[in-house]
């Protein structure tokens, strides 16, 4: 599928939102895309007249992002998820045939998998129609979005990474932000966690530049391939094989011997050495927060191929809800199957995307003796990409759906401090709130049992409870709880910080008897209000062996920005925020209608 017949089935299906008024790539069309994701009947969008301000260049080439817009989206480009997972769990659990008849159907079965490889032609793809070498491939010719004011540069925001082992016997195909220096320099966001990373220290010690392509655009399921969570050594696109049951077809990348698909739009080629490292970022990320410069190795161009008539894709990241929500859907419902195979007695989990995936999960386990949930929690954090899960909720088999709004006040009503289980390990390299670099803190709570017994708490009102901690200390800005009918209700203060919280905790012991679960966010940055962006905010903040608190029957938990009043010992990053005058400007153009309730609900400024 390559990307005229993506817009053609987006338009189909009412999917597509074509933007033919002048946009620039700096900032204007990643805000657009921004605002439109967060949008309830949110589309693609399709940028045919973009520019670049700073240079005067004009792009033929049309711009197509947010082409996971929404669960439909995810249905036309990827599959029925259920039926996907289905077909693997099918795959994992084929034993040897006993009769003639399982034969035949293991067979069919086994006849079926051919596809799974990927093919390699012996001719020109697509992407190679216009084959732009040396000094000719520039980067700049490309419609490369600069995404946020505060970023490093312009950024590669939906590339293929295709890279390969020195011996070349493992294939791979990521999907790593890449930053532009000049027209043909591109920095490699290698995470030290992944693949790439791990295939250019083979090179590295080899002494060998390491040869790298990337791709853009094409059939979407490459990109979603990109990032799926399969075991090292898997080649991604074996994935994109089963899923389509039909063989991706590859050739063979101009100047270097790494093999990319046919029908994409672009390819930029080229090699890293890793003698040289460069420094990349800042870059608003998809935590909702800029992730610092840091050194990485970077990609020198050699070749740039592309289509005729290219389309050039991008995505946005920043807070959330983002395109990365439906695309972590497929991704949560698909490897479940898999993730059972190393934890059996899980029924279901789901990964908010304003937990931002990998800060929160709530699990549902069968529970058959004590301790199961906590032995489950070790599982969790031992497996692949969930070993990087910073807060995991366990609930049993007969909780609610865990996407539904009786889930919280199910947990709230089972929770006890003792069955906090809080420990230390690997955390994401995008994680900003640990004192050390992706190692922190992990929580799992077992709300697995029956409901507490337990007495509730006095309730008072939030005005009452605010004047009361007011006649203690002065931090204190606002108050809101929630929850209030449970055996856990949630106090949510916002404080103007000029001390660490935990001498803000210990001087408001004498109104315990009123607050289970007291949690503290700053008050300049929050919308107490504002339920989900405060659950983002408090998530990505908190390192569980500093931020959690315990007096007898009240846990508090510091959700603030940290810095030196606590001895942090990093530079905490800034919030992903749009500018204000870009948005302006696009309101005044007639390009966005959001209103101020808008920005406030989605933290935009």
């Amino acid at each position: 599928m390559n990307s005229y017949e993506v817009i053609e089935k987006l338009r189909e299906h009412d999917l597509l939102k074509v933007i033919d008024s002048e946009v620039n790539i700096y900032l204007e069309a990643a805000h657009l895309a921004y605002i439109e994701v967060k949008k309830e009947d949110s589309k693609a969008l399709l940028f045919t007249n973009v520019v670049d301000r700073k240079s005067g260049k004009k792009f033929i080439e049309p711009v197509l992002m947010n082409v996971f817009c929404n669960y439909k989206a995810v249905e036309l480009f990827i599959g029925d998820v259920d039926k996907i997972a289905e077909s693997i769990e099918k795959l994992i659990k084929m034993k040897p045939p006993l009769k003639f008849t399982d034969k035949i159907s293991m067979l069919n079965d086994l006849f079926a998998l051919r596809t799974v490889f990927p093919k390699r032609l012996n001719k020109k793809g697509e992407c190679q129609e216009i084959v732009k070498l040396g000094k000719d491939a520039k980067l700049s010719d490309l419609p490369i979005l600069t995404t946020w004011e505060k970023d490093g540069g312009p950024f590669i925001t939906m590339g293929q990474v295709y890279t390969k082992s020195l011996d070349g016997k493992m294939n791979n195909l990521g999907m790593y932000r890449l930053q532009v220096y000049d027209d043909y320099t591109l920095g490699m966001h290698w995470q030290i966690h992944k693949d790439s990373n791990h295939f250019f220290h083979e090179y590295k010690k080899a002494g060998k530049k390491m040869p790298v392509s990337i791709a853009i655009g094409g059939d979407p399921l490459y990109i979603w391939c990109g990032q799926a969570p399969l075991p090292i050594g898997v080649f991604e696109l074996m994935l994109y094989g089963f899923i389509k049951k039909k063989s991706a077809r590859l050739v063979k990348s101009v100047t270097n011997d790494i093999y990319v698909p046919y029908d994409v739009d672009y390819v930029i080629e080229g090699f890293v050495d890793p003698s040289k490292l460069r420094v990349e970022g800042p870059f608003g990320d998809h935590t909702g927060y800029y992730t610092l410069e840091e050194e990485y190795p970077f990609l020198e161009v050699s070749a740039i191929t592309q289509r005729k008539n290219p389309v050039f894709a991008a995505t946005v990241v920043g807070k959330p809800p983002l395109e990365d929500k439906y695309m972590g859907y497929a991704t949560e419902r698909i490897f479940l199957r898999l993730l059972k195979t190393t934890t059996p007695d899980l029924i279901d989990y789901y990964m908010p995307e304003n937990g931002v995936f990998h800060n929160l999960i709530i699990a549902k386990i069968k529970t058959l003796y004590p301790g199961h949930a906590q032995q489950v929690m070790h599982a969790f954090w031992g497996v692949g990409q969930m070993s990087f899960v910073k807060h995991a909720i366990f609930v049993g088999e007969n909780a609610p759906d865990l996407r539904s709004k009786e889930i919280i006040p199910y947990i709230l009503n089972r929770f006890k401090i003792k069955n906090m289980l809080i420990s230390k390990g690997v955390v994401d390299a995008l994680d900003h709130s640990s004192d050390e670099f992706a190692v922190g803190g992990k929580l799992g709570v077992d709300c697995t049992g029956e409901e507490i017994s337990d007495d509730k708490i006095e309730i008072i009102n939030d005005e009452i409870l605010l004047n009361k901690i007011k006649g203690i200390v002065k931090d204190v800005v606002d108050l809101r709880q929630y929850y209030t009918d449970t055996k856990n209700p949630l106090c949510i203060i916002a404080v103007k910080k000029a001390r660490k919280m935990q001498h803000l905790f210990e001087d408001l012991k004498g109104v315990f008897k009123y607050i289970k679960i007291l949690i503290i966010v700053d008050s300049d940055i929050n919308d107490i209000d504002n339920p989900y962006m405060l659950l983002w905010r408090v998530v990505n903040n908190i390192d569980s062996n500093r931020d959690i608190f315990v007096y007898e029957n009240t846990v508090g938990i510091d959700g603030t920005n940290k810095g030196k009043i606590d001895n942090f010992p990093r530079r905490w990053p800034d919030d992903v925020l749009c500018t204000e005058s870009v948005l302006d400007s696009l309101k005044n153009r007639g390009l966005t209608d959001i209103d101020d309730n808008f920005i406030k609900k989605w933290g935009l400024l």
